[in-house]
């Protein structure tokens, strides 16, 4: 799949639901009122994008919104507990990570916890190597199972050309020939 420029790249539309979408790796902190046995600090998202949480067994947490994991918790604790109220909170985005390849000086992965740019994620990599090809800079993004191919020109964001900087999304991945 041959790179497509930056500029004519859009970004993929945004879900109907804007809210944050748990993913594998997050950490949750679970609360129910006034049950201190039913309240847990952290708990960890699986590969198979499961939580454990006692009494209740496994239940999918990965894809859904933490109002949607409250609800089914709380529903299914009904059965123990009169009138249950659980508060979900996200304490670690686990999920949320991009990766940075090639001519940097820190290769690696990296978490995504804030609105990240392309050339912000150079900096978090302490910039280019030597041999760098910035004119040549390739950024893989995933969209609904298709890989789609992004060229980046550092020069040209470097010229005032912003629009070129784009936003990083979870699991982007940036190749620096």
């Amino acid at each position: 799949m041959a790179p497509t420029d930056s500029s004519a790249a859009e970004n993929p539309p945004v879900s109907a639901n804007p809210d944050y979408k748990i993913g594998v790796g997050d950490v949750l902190q679970i609360t129910t009122w006034k049950e201190e046995d039913l309240s847990f600090e952290k708990v960890f998202v699986r590969n198979d994008g499961k939580i454990t949480v006692p009494l209740l067994d496994d239940i999918q947490a990965a894809d859904r919104t933490t109002m949607d994991l409250k609800k089914e918790i709380e529903k299914r604790l009904a059965e123990f507990v009169e009138a249950p109220t659980v508060t979900v909170t996200l304490t670690i985005p686990g999920s949320q990570k991009y990766y940075i390849l090639g001519e940097v000086q820190n290769v690696g992965e990296y978490p995504l916890v804030k609105k990240l740019t392309v050339v912000q994620a150079f900096a978090l990599a302490k910039g280019f190597t030597e041999w760098a090809s910035k004119d040549e800079i390739i950024l893989v993004r995933r969209y609904n199972g298709k890989e789609q191919m992004i060229k980046i020109d550092y020069k040209d964001i470097t010229k005032g050309k912003l629009e070129k900087d784009l936003q990083l999304k979870a699991d982007d991945i940036i190749i620096v020939p």
